[in-house]
């Protein structure tokens, strides 16, 4: 597998996940073409059958399928419950397409149409449509025409869906026309609630936080910190003694939970339980978004010489990465109280040296900008076809972790 894949998040009108887009590095002209076209297409298919799984959790996939793919019924290969037909321009002109798309609605499929417009080659499919996909990246033509698009969108009962949301301005406009669901970078940053700064810092969330992250951190201390908060002492144990340890004997203590847990389960413990407690509750998915960036810096540090930090310290980057966001206040002012390395602190604040190119290949994988992600990798020496199947490895880690562990913690 030697193309990149990535999935996007879509969210609704809450920012709670709706489904995924699928979306792989690939020129046009290859995936319609006969022969090559059909065999790097074919690639991605198989790619994504053995990693559906991992990359769709019980999730909807939108996945644009260009006509060769369609007229092969590799749609089919996906329950039709689990999948959008995504199609484009380049589909709605073909002569076959309208007769093949009523084939897959009448098994039940779900069509999406990108960048729809209502124009005559569009009115021929309308009644096969159930989401259409419009890009609010360009501001100029989203105040042009996409509000009369939306509501005699509506009017046909199709749920509309914004893409390249990438900024307040676009999710604002995007919001006020109607749209159904979200998709962009701006959803990654936008949480209904910050945390204070002030109480943040005194918390003894973020006292474990500067603890844990020490060269030797010290369980006396960190016990002595878990110990004065009965939320944390009670969770820990809850924890510790669920079927996810599966002990013979009730631990008791919390000296003993710390030994059982361990250095590494206490640092996702630790992140994972400061956003789940009462007030302070922030966005799922923000914070999933910080461990699979953890887990994705630390896996791809394996395939690089060109920089000197630990996989621990690349851990804690990809984890500290949303950490202004979360709490509302600036990134330098929270990670001064935190021993983490000057490189760490470099590509964190500003993305540069050695250590911000592995910062900038994971953002940029992300967004899906295949020509930073090629830089990148170019950079670091991180093998190019390797990339995907690394990310989405780290995709199962993460799903399997939080599943696991907010199964323990229940809804304490």
């Amino acid at each position: 597998m030697d193309r990149y894949v990535v999935r996007q998040a879509i969210k609704d009108l809450d920012n709670n996940i709706f489904g995924y887009e699928v979306l792989f590095q690939s020129e046009k002209s290859e995936m319609y073409g006969d022969d090559d076209g059909n065999a790097a297409a074919n690639a991605i298919i198989d790619f994504l059958e053995q990693n559906g799984k991992r990359m769709f959790e019980d999730k909807i996939a939108f996945i644009t399928f260009v006509p060769s793919l369609l007229f092969k019924s590799i749609p089919k290969i996906f329950d039709e419950n689990k999948i959008v037909i995504q199609i484009d321009d380049d589909v709605l002109i073909h002569p076959q397409s309208y007769d093949v798309l009523k084939k897959y609605k009448e098994q039940n499929y779900i069509i999406g149409v990108k960048d729809f417009q209502f124009a005559t080659r569009y009115f021929t499919i309308l009644g096969l449509v159930d989401y259409i996909r419009l890009d609010f990246g360009n501001l100029e033509e989203a105040k042009i025409s996409y509000e009369n698009i939306i509501k005699t969108a509506k009017g046909f009962r199709k749920k509309c869906i914004a893409y390249g949301v990438d900024s307040k301005e676009s999710y604002e406009l995007a919001k006020e026309y109607g749209v159904d669901y979200f998709s962009g970078s701006y959803l990654e940053e936008k949480i209904s609630e910050k945390v204070n700064k002030i109480d943040y810092i005194k918390s003894n969330f973020f006292m474990l936080v500067v603890e844990i992250t020490k060269e030797e951190p010290d369980l006396a201390k960190i016990e002595t910190i878990i110990s004065r908060d009965v939320t944390l002492t009670y969770s820990l144990l809850k924890l510790v003694n669920s079927a996810y340890f599966a002990l013979r004997n009730r631990t008791t203590t919390i000296l003993q939970a710390l030994v059982i847990l361990g250095i590494n389960g206490l640092k996702q413990w630790i992140y994972l339980l400061s956003f789940k407690r009462g007030e302070e509750r922030v966005n799922e998915d923000l914070v999933k978004t910080s461990f699979l960036r953890a887990n994705f810096c630390s896996e791809l540090l394996s395939y690089t010489n060109k920089t000197s930090i630990s996989k621990p310290e690349a851990y804690l980057m990809g984890m500290f990465s949303t950490l202004g966001v979360i709490v509302g206040a600036p990134l330098e002012e929270l990670i001064a109280e935190i021993h983490i390395s000057e490189e760490v602190k470099e590509a964190l604040l500003h993305k540069t040296g050695p250590c911000g190119s592995l910062f900038n290949l994971v953002l940029s994988y992300e967004k899906a900008n295949w020509k930073q992600i090629n830089k990148y990798a170019e950079e670091l020496g991180v093998p190019k076809d390797k990339i995907s199947q690394i990310y989405f490895n780290c995709v199962e880690t993460v799903n399997s972790t939080w599943t696991a562990f907010t199964t323990a913690f229940g809804n304490n």
